[in-house]
């Protein structure tokens, strides 16, 4: 009989694999969310570290160019493998379209130099400024050249000073057909499960909702696309809940590591906050939108996991060069085994290594 325990278990092991190399953390992880905080260090960063050997902060921009990769949105933006990239495009139907003048000129104009950075493009049409999402004030190039990156006709090829440089690329090809198109759909369902499981019945229906933004083409075939995943996927009912992973994927057995792990908040370990609350009976917040006084956590605490636990938190910052970490527990105080404050140690040394 499934427990909340093997479920736990399985979140930790199935997720955290032993560290390897950046490109096959990439392939098995199959999407990075990106965040441009940086506190310590960017969240894709942080991701990517207790994945990768040897990673250190900046590692995934320093090798992007030479990286089987691409920055695009699937259930939030990110970094995408070139396989799951094909899987969402092209994005038909979505303004702009190649054909309109003005996208036109702007896909002729960045072919023409190869890479551009925003600032040239801007200053060669001076299309003026619109409103963006955030209330501020964009050139409406800059808007357009992200637009063109969603449909597929433009893609990031690095950045500068965190800036997005932009080169055309060829639209991929059409699903054929209403089969062929279901079963990118179904593809794309098991890469986010995959990611994020095992996934409680309701962060079944979220997570294939979210494909929305991957697909907005296919956003009518999602419903049909979730009765198929309850119907493919190995399932338990735990506590009356119904949980849902890959098929054909066994909850291992083993005992988890005696590690610690100071994690991302967008980690795939605890991104699902339903299913955190689930797993580990308490809430993590990500508060670095959340006014100063209301914090209970801080601004960017990453969550503290002892074997398969998430046991508390941690908010690290540098200062002068420094390193600085407070760590705050669930319980009010840390675990009382030897080996966790060992482990801690060991924990906080990686993270001075991967700052440096």
């Amino acid at each position: 009989m499934t427990t909340l325990g093997d479920l736990r278990h399985f979140a930790v092991t199935r997720s955290l694999f032993p560290p390897t190399t950046l490109p096959r953390a990439i392939e098995a992880l199959g999407f990075v969310q990106a965040d441009p905080i940086r506190a310590p260090a960017r969240a894709q960063d942080l991701t990517l570290r207790p994945r990768v050997k040897g990673y250190r902060a900046g590692d995934l921009e320093r090798c992007y160019a030479r990286l089987p990769i691409e920055e695009d949105v699937f259930i939030n933006y990110g970094f995408v493998t070139r396989s799951l990239h094909g899987l969402m495009h092209p994005r038909s139907g979505l303004s702009p379209a190649s054909s309109n003048k003005r996208a036109a000129a702007l896909l002729a104009f960045v072919r023409e130099h190869g890479t551009v950075h925003p600032r040239e493009v801007d200053a060669h049409f001076a299309h003026g400024s619109v409103i963006n999402y955030w209330g501020g004030s964009s050139s409406a190039t800059t808007r357009m050249l992200e637009a063109m990156h969603y449909k597929g006709l433009l893609r990031v090829s690095g950045r500068e000073a965190g800036i997005r440089l932009y080169a055309a690329r060829e639209p991929g090809h059409e699903a054929s057909g209403a089969a062929a198109r279901r079963a990118r759909v179904d593809a794309l369902v098991d890469v986010v499960i995959a990611k994020y499981a095992p996934v409680p019945a309701a962060s079944l229906s979220f997570v294939i909702a979210r494909l929305r933004y991957a697909v907005p083409h296919w956003r009518a075939d999602l419903t049909s696309a979730l009765v198929r995943a309850r119907q493919r996927l190995s399932q338990a009912q735990v506590d009356g809940q119904a949980w849902y992973w890959p098929a054909g994927e066994s909850l291992p057995g083993d005992e988890a590591p005696e590690i610690v792990r100071l994690l991302a908040p967008f980690d795939p370990v605890v991104w699902d906050r339903r299913r955190f609350e689930l797993l580990w009976d308490w809430a993590y917040r990500f508060e670095a939108y959340t006014p100063e006084p209301k914090r209970k956590l801080g601004y960017y605490a990453l969550p503290l996991l002892w074997r398969d636990r998430v046991v508390g938190w941690a908010n690290v910052s540098m200062r002068s060069g420094q390193m600085h970490a407070t760590l705050g527990y669930v319980a009010g105080r840390p675990p009382r085994e030897r080996a966790f404050k060992r482990e801690v140690d060991a924990e906080l040394e990686r993270f001075r290594a991967f700052l440096s």
